[in-house]
């Protein structure tokens, strides 16, 4: 689908920020190890990428920490709808296809590119909101949380 049918209720609404600070791949292992809220629809994943954001902006990392195959399989199967990571790609770099087949199949909303550096695990709200491009199956967006009460 392209973006300018994407409902914004998507994008918009309680997220939770799960924090996977110890591993290199995000893997069905280590979500079931995650203890995720059963509840949760919005996902999104703060790792070690998010430290790359305050460097130079022309260096780019090639061993950043995303969603393997499982990850992604997992993820689908307990109903998340949107998963929003801290790099330039949901899936691991040279093997990108299964990852976003997987989610982009089951209708998942991908959030690539988010800073959450300073950012704690937890309940959020999310307003994402894409620029409306006509035809396109991606668009610059501005996110923000703003932390439950």
């Amino acid at each position: 689908a392209s973006i300018e049918s994407l409902s914004l209720d998507r994008l918009l609404g309680r997220a939770y920020v799960a924090e996977f600070s110890e591993i290199d791949v995000i893997d069905d292992k280590a979500l079931d190890s995650a203890d995720l809220p059963a509840e949760v629809s919005r996902l999104l994943i703060k790792t070690r990428n998010s430290a790359f954001w305050s460097e130079s902006p022309s260096s780019f990392h090639k061993d950043f920490i995303a969603i393997s195959a499982s990850g992604a399989q997992w993820l689908t199967d307990r109903g998340v709808q949107t998963v929003g990571v801290d790099y330039l790609s949901v899936a691991p770099f040279g093997d990108s296809v299964p990852t976003h087949t997987i989610l982009l199949q089951a209708g998942v909303v991908i959030i690539e590119g988010l800073n959450l550096a300073g950012v704690d695990p937890g309940w959020y709200s999310l307003y994402c909101l894409p620029l409306k491009l006509v035809g396109s199956d991606g668009a610059p967006a501005r996110a923000v949380l703003l932390q439950e009460e």
